[in-house]
């Protein structure tokens, strides 16, 4: 039982670095400037992640029908905040790990590296997708009745 739960910490810890390391990529492709691709790529990933909670707080708001105002203040905004750039300082600011993590994955086969950016690219349209979703959702519900 401890394998099993140690495999799916390694897969999902491997992956998190695998998103971190495709938005590295794209912004060493995409600027002139090569400086900060790492900081730009944890920025990428602190946004996704914020958009996946902002997602499941209009499922919660269009679920409950409860007009919810958020302000930095609020434990249900700074909480989640908190805990999101925590585990990015971890993972990507507090030490060099992601450093070997990159020049592991560009050591993958191409192919394999392509099919893993498609993975990365449909799972980042699917939180946007998510996220438009919900927020359609929100604006779907009569709030004149609550």
């Amino acid at each position: 039982m401890k394998v099993l739960k140690k495999s799916y910490y390694y897969l999902l810890k491997k992956s998190y670095y695998y998103l971190f390391y495709f938005f590295y990529r794209f912004w060493e492709k995409a600027s002139y400037l090569k400086v900060l691709s790492d900081w730009k790529a944890s920025v990428c990933v602190i946004a996704l992640e914020i958009w996946l909670v902002l997602s499941v707080y209009a499922y919660y708001i269009t679920i409950t029908k409860t007009k919810m105002e958020f302000t930095i203040k609020m434990p249900v905004v700074f909480v989640p905040l908190l805990i999101i750039l925590a585990i990015n300082h971890m993972a990507f600011g507090h030490n060099d790990v992601w450093k070997d993590y990159v020049k592991k994955f560009d050591k993958l086969p191409k192919e394999q590296n392509r099919k893993g950016g498609w993975v990365v690219f449909g799972i980042v349209l699917f939180v946007i997708a998510n996220l438009v979703f919900s927020f359609y959702l929100v604006s779907r519900v009569d709030w004149s009745q609550y």
